[in-house]
């Protein structure tokens, strides 16, 4: 009896800890990203977007070989794309998301604490945060070719605002690809941190990721079957990503693996609607991705569509010219409606001038 009234006030301890911790913090950006490594190399990543107004999003098909430049001005990075990647755009002017045809994923999700180099004339070449998630899906083909390139810096990681918004974006980056490595790369008190390692497989928002994993191994040592937290806190949807991408099994069918995966990213998503006068700017869940790493499938479920449709990256012509793309609309609030296999549906697009193409 005097074993379970420690524990209670323990676990009530650390709820109380937890929420004043995050009480402070409230975004209009709270997603979710989840990794699932399953067994005969089923590697399925998933991820939620949410945000207090619509994003306008649509899916682009990039192609290889186009130019790029930083959008930071005269001393902006340039490269070319190794590779094609269907992303999903914010804005149609910054990737948020997005998989290469090596089956490398980026994810780009909001972290308040996040702060930049200040970007100077002296700085290495700028790259603007639209173009960060990109520059990887252009140049690398794993996690591991991309952390090592990052570990030298050859950029200086530049901000700007938030479309429509008085502020600065704040983002964290995840990678993850085909052979279930993951990485997560932030900017703290102005520096690089780079966590990388395949056991990495959520990310929410605040607090910075180690402090994450820190309040995620606390909740492991209650276990989920006991209790869970249900908030939409960030803290609360990384324990309840990590509990059940632990628990759903490893060795099932593709069909299988993919329905627990959607299962898990809803959990983790907030209804559409949902407001809190305590917590003015807590944000609905405008879309949600899951990526099949290996088979090169982009599914794709908006809040507003009943169907859930995916894109096959085999079946995308990435050999276009260096000033067309290929578009997907998806209409206002994404709710136009697709189903099914939809690389057909992608539509030539000129020009081709966001997202950096031209130098």
């Amino acid at each position: 009896m005097q074993q379970n009234k420690q524990k209670g006030f323990q676990i009530n301890r650390f709820l109380l800890a937890s929420s004043l911790i995050l009480g402070g913090i409230t975004t209009a950006m709270a997603c979710t990203r989840v990794v699932y490594l399953g067994t005969e190399q089923q590697i399925i990543t998933a991820r939620s977007m949410d945000w207090k107004v619509d994003v306008e999003t649509n899916l682009w098909a990039l192609p290889r070989g186009v130019k790029r430049q930083g959008q930071t001005g005269p001393n902006s990075i340039e490269w070319q794309a190794k590779y094609g990647s269907v992303v999903a755009t914010g804005y149609d002017i910054a990737t948020t998301d997005g998989l290469n045809e090596k089956g490398l994923a980026a994810n780009l999700l909001w972290l308040v604490e996040s702060q930049y180099p200040e970007f100077t004339k002296e700085s290495k070449p700028g790259l603007s945060i639209s173009l960060w998630a990109q520059y990887m899906l252009d140049n690398f083909a794993s996690v591991k070719e991309a952390v090592k390139a990052l570990e030298k810096e050859p950029f200086t990681l530049v901000t700007d605002s938030v479309p429509g918004q008085n502020r600065f974006a704040t983002l964290h980056l995840s990678l993850s690809d085909a052979s279930g490595d993951s990485a997560i790369i932030e900017y703290v008190g102005g520096k690089q941190v780079i966590h990388h390692d395949r056991s990495y497989q959520v990310m929410t928002n605040s607090p910075v990721f180690s402090d994450q994993i820190a309040l995620d191994n606390y909740w492991k040592q209650i276990g989920g079957t006991v209790m869970l937290p249900g908030t939409n806190r960030a803290a609360d949807r990384f324990v309840r990503a990590s509990f059940y991408v632990d628990a759903i099994p490893k060795k099932a069918s593709l069909e299988e693996s993919l329905a627990s995966m959607f299962g898990i990213i809803r959990n983790v998503s907030v209804p559409y609607g949902i407001s809190s006068e305590t917590e003015p700017n807590i944000s609905s869940t405008r879309w949600r991705t899951v990526v099949d790493h290996q088979n090169l499938n982009y599914f794709f479920e908006s809040a507003f569509s009943p169907n859930t449709f995916w894109v096959d990256l085999k079946k995308i012509n990435f050999d276009l010219g260096p000033d067309e793309a290929l578009k997907l609309d998806l209409g206002h609030q994404q709710s136009k409606v697709y189903a099914g296999e939809v690389s057909a549906s992608f539509v030539e697009t000129r020009p081709f001038a966001f997202l950096g193409a031209g130098s």
